[in-house]
């Protein structure tokens, strides 16, 4: 792809958003978010006598990626200001109140005009982008000025472009970048085999971030006393036909108390949760004194924020996703040293298929066989023990690339005072 065939792309894609906008909350979204962003950027950042440093995350996936990296560089280094970008509304509208930062923004369109301008407003110091989104103008110019350019948690494939023969437009965008951190020995093959030499096995930053969380945990009061001395089944980011299959459960086992986290969280969603478990109560609807926490035996959360503290309390953990476009986040749970269940939709995300092999992941197709592995799990007690046991190795075994990039920083003094 030319440059010139890339910038028709983006024009492209600007005319369909705003199509798009007239019906699509979330184009709406992206298109006012960037409204007067230059005069938004200069009215917070021309007048910062600091130095600073910019971290691009595509959403909010690559945002929580990037966390453990942006809050070290934050603590060892205070004297630079770290601004986020977003492309996407699902990272940017979560996050834009992120306290432990010193800005967030959408990143304006891409263009040679727009980053030549964002650069002149931010001036970093160093650049990280998060896992991927490359955008060659920016790319182009963090270059063209001698930037440090990193990406972190970055995972390529044999069959992106980058390593095909019509692939160039695309490797000039990585030849921008100072060094690559990347996931696998895979991704590390794949960019060696276009002779990028620049390049380290690091790991993935999402296993800080989790092992962070649990490590930090902070008790929910609400939750301690509905699940008290009883076995817990935590159903998260929980779609329809997720829900379908674990009522089978909840009548099969009326011992075990149901926590049901649904992804979407909103009236009509929760209208039809509450059809298909008629006894089950609201997490909004509590006090601590409820008398209702003893005697309930299914609890639906219907707020957000709460997923990564409630897998603490599971006996088994199932994640949803896997009987509609793909699971959810499964590290959130596995932190924890628990068994984890999903849906047969799995094969594309790595952590699933590694789960599996590792012999703490379990795949089920339908309600019979969730009900089968979950007796299964609460009878053996060897089994489960061995299940919580690979669970916390797969994540304890994982760590430690957050602390890699930061010495790769620190040792090639990439930020100095």
């Amino acid at each position: 792809m030319t440059v010139f065939l890339y910038n028709i792309f983006l024009f492209l894609f600007r005319v369909g958003t705003r199509i798009a906008a007239l019906w699509n909350k979330k184009a709406k979204l992206w298109l006012y978010g960037r409204k007067d962003i230059f005069e938004q950027l200069n009215s917070e950042l021309r007048n910062q006598n600091s130095k600073s440093i910019w971290f691009h995350c595509s959403s909010l996936g690559e945002f929580e990626q990037g966390r453990p990296v942006m809050e070290k560089i934050k603590a060892q280094y205070p004297n630079f200001k770290i601004l986020i970008t977003f492309f996407s509304p699902s990272g940017y509208e979560i996050r834009k109140n992120y306290n432990n930062t010193d800005w967030v923004f959408y990143l304006p369109m891409d263009s040679a005009t727009n980053a030549k301008r964002f650069l002149d407003i931010v001036h970093p110091s160093l650049v990280i982008f998060v896992k991927y989104d490359y955008w060659y103008n920016y790319l182009t110019e963090c270059k063209k000025r001698n930037i440090p350019l990193l990406i972190i948690s970055a995972l390529f494939r044999k069959g992106q472009p980058f390593f095909k023969w019509y692939g160039n437009f695309h490797r000039k965008m990585l030849s921008c970048f100072t060094y690559f951190f990347v996931q696998d020995e895979n991704s590390e093959s794949l960019l060696k085999s276009i002779n990028i030499e620049n390049v380290l096995k690091a790991g993935d930053t999402r296993f800080d971030r989790v092992a962070g969380i649990a490590a930090s945990f902070q008790p929910v009061e609400i939750i301690e006393k509905f699940c008290g001395t009883s076995k817990v089944l935590v159903a998260g980011s929980t779609w329809p036909a997720d829900e379908k299959i674990i009522r089978k459960v909840h009548t099969s086992f009326p011992d075990i108390k149901l926590i049901l986290a649904p992804h979407v969280v909103n009236e009509k969603h929760l209208d039809k949760i509450k059809k298909l478990f008629p006894n089950s109560i609201f997490f909004s609807e509590l006090t601590t004194h409820d008398s209702r926490l003893m005697t309930n035996k299914c609890l639906i959360i219907d707020n957000i924020g709460l997923l990564s503290r409630l897998y603490h309390y599971a006996t088994i953990a199932y994640v949803g996703g896997g009987f509609n476009k793909g699971i959810h986040n499964t590290l959130e749970a596995v932190v924890y040293g628990k068994p984890i269940i999903f849906g047969p939709e799995y094969k594309k995300f790595k952590e699933a298929v590694e789960l599996i092999k590792k012999g703490s992941g379990i795949c089920v197709n339908n309600s019979s066989e969730l009900t089968s592995i979950v007796g299964l799990l609460l009878k053996n007690k060897e089994e489960y023990e061995l299940k919580c046991k690979n669970s916390f190795d797969f994540v304890q075994q994982r760590k430690g690339a957050t602390d890699v990039i930061i010495n790769y920083i620190q040792e090639n003094r990439l930020l100095t005072n």
